[in-house]
């Protein structure tokens, strides 16, 4: 399962397509065989290269007019993870990330650091026109305009989104979750939201559920709702409908929260909830592939 962030969405035919493409190649990725941590890494790098989502190519711009990029995968195999943060002109944050997993004795490298590791990862790097998309900075010149600090998916930008993400689980039964974000438009330079946060913004573990989320960042950090949802799995038995519902009402409940999530659970269930208006999603499931964005 997929996403490509929650909020007041806008033309969503005009998502569909991608969407539908890369959830595509997950399942095939799944059904020939793949580890579900490959799967959820290629279609986040996948979601990164498309202009129209928050993330990589397509991320907002800060309030110096730069893209800063967080990113974030977790194998539930052995709760394996990788987080970097406030990178800039890295094409595939979600590789960098991944690198950080499976390179280092650590989860979480932030700004120069992470950049430094990934040049002598042989990571790739952009310059930053390819990341500098006419979209990106008109919007970023509307919400100067009102000084304000624009919540991707918030009902004033038409449909913009937060976040991009992706869950699977593979014939081993083994899970995965990965995350990817741009960030807040005209955010403060510094500011990290919940999309790198194990526990926040993703979380996996073979004995609970994949979990990827979207929506304002501070709210997840505060409720560490992924690994509230992955815990109403594991300890309550919920499936993946039912925890994310639960999670989602915790977050309304708790901080009147905006966002959404998606799960896969240990029995291969799919399952999302949000507190917007939408949210653009894809799912394999059963073999069959369904796409909605409300």
């Amino acid at each position: 399962m997929i996403h490509g962030g929650a909020g007041a969405i806008g033309a969503p035919e005009r998502f569909a397509p991608s969407l539908r493409a890369i959830v595509e190649t997950g399942a095939d990725m799944l059904t020939k065989g793949a580890s579900a941590l490959d799967a959820v890494t290629e279609c986040v790098r996948l979601l990164e290269d498309d202009p129209l989502f928050n993330a990589g190519r397509g991320s907002v711009l800060n309030a110096d007019g730069a893209v800063y990029c967080d990113a974030s995968v977790m194998d539930g195999r052995g709760l394996s993870a990788g987080a970097v943060a406030g990178v800039r002109r890295v094409r595939n944050p979600v590789l960098l990330a991944r690198l950080v997993m499976e390179r280092t004795p650590h989860v979480f490298l932030i700004g120069e650091g992470a950049e430094r590791f990934g040049r002598d990862q042989g990571a790739v790097f952009e310059e930053d026109a390819y990341f500098l998309t006419p979209e990106r900075q008109a919007q970023l010149a509307r919400a100067k305009a009102r000084s304000a600090t624009t919540l991707d998916h918030a009902a004033t930008e038409d449909g913009k989104l937060g976040t991009v993400g992706a869950v699977a689980r593979d014939k081993a039964g083994n899970v995965a979750a990965a995350t990817s974000t741009g960030g807040l438009v005209n955010q403060m330079f510094g500011r990290i939201g919940d999309s790198p946060v194990i526990g926040a913004g993703v979380f996996a573990d073979n004995d609970s559920c994949a979990i990827s989320c979207t929506g304002i960042g501070e709210q997840f950090l505060r409720t560490s709702l992924a690994r509230i949802a992955s815990l109403f799995v594991e300890t309550q038995g919920m499936t993946a409908t039912d925890a994310a519902t639960a999670a989602i009402a915790y977050l309304v409940r708790k901080v009147k929260g905006s966002g959404g999530l998606i799960i896969v659970d240990r029995n291969g269930g799919c399952g999302a909830a949000y507190s917007t208006p939408g949210m653009l999603r894809a799912s394999f499931e059963n073999g069959k592939i369904s796409v909605a964005a409300g």
